[in-house]
Formats: structure tokens, sequence, C-alpha cells
């Protein structure tokens, strides 16, 4: 049985690769920005610097959540899911403290 769960640990753990399903909130407009990337940190700084042509002009961003995948389709497929009308709701609900911190 443990080695079968080490079969299993080796297969499923590799974490070179990371992607990431992200969540801004425009501190201009109130809004969302759904993303998906494999470099969160070089992604902020674009969105940062205006370098996003869809969120260039609904600056300052507030990072508000974040998902962190090992698989790209699995990651590419939640991001389509949260832009999704029940995504959405089921994001604004999950993250409904956040929200209201930050209508004050």
């Amino acid at each position: 049985m443990t080695r079968h769960l080490k079969y299993i640990m080796s297969e499923t753990s590799d974490v070179s690769k990371k992607y990431y399903v992200y969540v801004l909130y425009s501190l201009q407009d109130d809004g969302f920005y759904i993303g998906f990337t494999s470099n969160l940190k070089s992604r902020l700084t674009q969105h940062a610097n205006g370098e996003v042509l869809s969120t260039k002009f609904r600056t300052p961003f507030k990072l508000i959540h974040y998902e962190y995948f090992i698989n790209e389709k699995d990651a590419k497929a939640r991001e389509e899911f949260l832009k999704s009308g029940f995504g959405r709701r089921q994001l604004k609900e999950i993250i409904k403290i956040t929200l209201d911190s930050l209508k004050v």
C-alpha cells in the first residue's frame, strides 16, 4: 500500500509548472477582472503598470483572490467558470467579507 501511495504522489506532485487564476478588484469602478497566468507576480506588475489593454483604464486594482493549479487545463477551465454568471455569483459569495470590507 505504501509503495502505491508513493507512486501516486510522485505522479501528481510536479509543482514545477504553476498556473494561477486570479481576481482583481478595481478601486475605480468596483468591478472585477478575472485572469489566468503562469507568472502571477509578473502579471500583477503588468496590470499595475497599465500594460494590459483590458485593465489599463480601470486602475488601481487590488488582488482579492487567487487559486493555484498544477494543470493548465484545470486553471483555464476554472477561469472560464468564474467568468460565467454562476461562477461570478459563487465567487461573490465566497469572498463576501472581503468585498464588504472594500466597499466601506
